[in-house]
């Protein structure tokens, strides 16, 4: 017997979105004046974009030591600008995603900084209407994917019951964590897939 889903929880990044890694280092890189390696080695080698994901430090500390280590100032706007110069929308997905029956609750849970929600819903702005008030980023959560912990707390704040819930993900890792807390969760890269999924749940 086929679930009754009243829900579907989203994955962002690979997901709903293509995220491109250099395009976003070439457009910090452009907007400081610096070496791309330079806007590399502050994010990421360093592990500043990881703690900030991770909840480890506030979005104000972590935009000061990003601009500190590239030599220019960044403000939330020029750090949501450079998140949309390295993110693409992938358009059949918000396509099958704006084809869902209304009724269905939506939402995103995703492995990004608190700032990432502002900036989503400028990415996927066509479909943001059915998930506004409903995006979740770890780094507000203070717990990653695939931590069990931080998909019992994503149903708390939502307000779902795991036992409706479809949760989609590109990670099979965590696809296999939210099935251990409850969810009904299946592996997701494109609107082809999803588009599977969504028939095996008798959703399309």
């Amino acid at each position: 017997m086929r679930p009754h889903i009243r829900q579907v929880l989203f994955d962002f990044d690979e997901v709903l979105a293509r995220y491109h890694h250099e395009k976003r280092i070439a457009h910090l890189a452009a907007f400081a004046g610096c070496e791309h390696e330079r806007v590399r080695e502050v994010l990421f080698t360093s592990g500043l974009e990881t703690l900030y994901d991770g909840g480890a430090i506030e979005t104000g500390d972590y935009l000061d030591r990003l601009g500190d280590g590239i030599g220019r100032a960044v403000d939330e706007e020029a750090w949501i600008a450079s998140r949309l110069a390295g993110s693409i929308a992938d358009a059949a997905m918000l396509e099958r995603v704006a084809a869902l029956d209304e009724p269905l609750a939506l939402g995103v849970l995703t492995n990004n900084g608190a700032l990432m929600a502002r900036a989503i819903a400028r990415i996927v702005e066509p479909i943001f209407h059915r998930l506004d008030g409903r995006v979740l980023c770890s780094g507000a959560l203070r717990m990653r994917k695939p931590d069990p912990a931080i998909f019992r707390h994503a149903l708390e704040l939502l307000g779902w019951e795991a036992a409706s819930t479809l949760f989609v993900d590109d990670s099979f890792a965590n696809v296999q964590s939210a099935r251990k807390t409850g969810l009904h969760a299946e592996t997701v890269a494109d609107a082809r897939s999803f588009l599977r999924v969504l028939k095996r749940y008798g959703l399309a």
